[in-house]
């Protein structure tokens, strides 16, 4: 008998585990998966596209994808007609894009053909199997035999750390769930980490619902319609608004280089900072999630217990920050304060106000037909820091310079590319 290994509830909630990397962001994310439709759905022309994409590193369907080695098992076609599809989709071939018309079965050989080809492409990131009929090897259809079927590449993605992408078909009966049209038992379903189905209402209609399910995505249903060889999303897609929980702690541990101290006296000092509520309850587990990402900024988290009392520990590390040491929380004032002025060089630090400081502030009021300008009345008083009142309250008025704002905004980029990739990006020279 195996010995019992078990991981307390403490244990695991406290660990900072790596973060789940994804192909496709929202979309395909490290695992199994099966991309199914119904024959001639154009299923196989957007599993090319998506091998594309990962291999040029652009968007797919409006989401961004993680750029690395692709490699389609193509084994209903052959290289002629690989080569025609390639032609529709682009003219630019990638070095990064992979294809074979031949592969061994599942179970007999296969596992140890991606393997290999991983241990030459390191940067692997996407293996598409087109079909999954043409590397099985079970005859039956039941529920244990096809969930012990796909097990293995299920548990071989897991081991390289990528996304394998299985294109099947679906069976012909129409039902209320679509993810229940996929052709074979559920042990399909049960087994993968994802179901993308491609349904279109006639077949000679240029658009398509793809219905994604996952562990690791949420539900989705995506309006798709073909343009040409290309499939494209139609509809809106909605905005969310950006994670700045590493940017705000960071920027927060460059003034307090250190930190020891409750939930609550962390939340404290993120709220009279940035002047946004931070809930104690939440805190942990966002330190937690972001640890990976905080410690590619140079800020390291830990926990105690003392005296009953949990501890959070926060300590920065300059030379492991990949920000370089400066601000990475977006300043509302750049963004809603219409005092807040750019400067034209390194060398020039004069800013252009609304309106000449030497006008008086209801000459200013009488002469602006912009509602804003009547809000924003620059003044300067001797030696004194500019000013500019803003709904009746003085606000000091800052000046950049314009290589200050994109090296701020290179920063926030490496610093993006280093968290999410792994890549470490030069630093931006403006004067280059």
């Amino acid at each position: 008998m195996n010995k019992l290994i078990t991981k307390s509830c403490e244990e695991i909630m406290t660990t900072l585990y790596k973060p789940i990397e994804f192909a496709v962001d929202g979309l395909l994310a490290q695992g199994l998966y099966i991309l199914a439709g119904s024959p001639k759905a154009g299923k196989s022309w957007l599993a090319l596209q998506l091998c594309l994409a990962v291999a040029k590193g652009e968007k797919l369907l409006e989401r961004e994808t993680a750029s690395g080695t692709a490699l389609y098992f193509c084994l209903e076609d052959g290289y002629e007609r690989i080569q025609k599809r390639l032609y529709e989709l682009t003219d630019e071939p990638s070095d990064n894009l992979f294809f074979s018309i031949m592969a061994d079965s599942i179970g007999c050989g296969l596992e140890e053909q991606i393997t290999k080809f991983k241990s030459a492409h390191d940067d692997l990131r996407l293996v598409i199997i087109d079909t999954l009929q043409m590397v099985r090897s079970e005859t039956d259809s039941t529920y244990g035999s096809d969930y012990a079927e796909l097990l293995p590449l299920k548990a071989l993605a897991q081991q390289l750390g990528i996304c394998i992408v299985l294109v099947h078909h679906l069976r012909k009966a129409a039902d209320s769930d679509p993810f229940n049209m996929v052709s074979g038992s559920t042990g399909l379903n049960g087994c993968v980490d994802g179901l993308l189905v491609l349904i279109k209402a006639k077949r000679s209609a240029n658009q398509a619902t793809m219905h994604c399910t996952g562990r690791d995505i949420e539900d989705t249903e995506l309006l798709l319609t073909r343009h040409g060889a290309r499939w494209t999303v139609t509809d809106e897609s909605e905005d969310k608004p950006p994670d700045i929980f590493s940017f705000a702690i960071h920027d927060l541990m460059i003034e307090k280089l250190s930190f020891k101290g409750s939930a609550t006296e962390l939340c404290g000092l993120l709220t009279e900072k940035y002047s946004q509520e931070f809930f104690p309850n939440m805190i942990k587990k966002e330190l937690t999630l972001h640890g990976y990402e905080l410690q590619s900024y140079g800020v390291k988290f830990s926990h105690k217990r003392s005296n009953g009392q949990r501890l959070i520990m926060l300590e920065y590390d300059r030379d492991s920050d990949t920000g370089d040491g400066k601000n990475l929380m977006p300043e509302p004032s750049q963004n809603a304060d219409p005092a807040v002025t750019v400067g034209k060089s390194e060398s020039s630090q004069t800013v252009d106000t609304i309106d000449s400081a030497s006008e008086t502030n209801s000459n200013t009021c009488e002469k602006s037909a912009d509602p804003v300008r009547q809000l924003a009345v620059p003044f300067r008083s001797g030696a004194d820091p500019e000013y500019a009142i803003i709904n009746g309250k003085k606000v000091e008025v800052k000046s950049y310079s314009l290589d200050e704002i994109l090296r701020q905004s290179a920063a926030k980029i490496r610093a993006k590319v280093f968290a999410e990739r792994g890549i470490l990006v030069p630093e931006f020279d403006p004067a280059l």
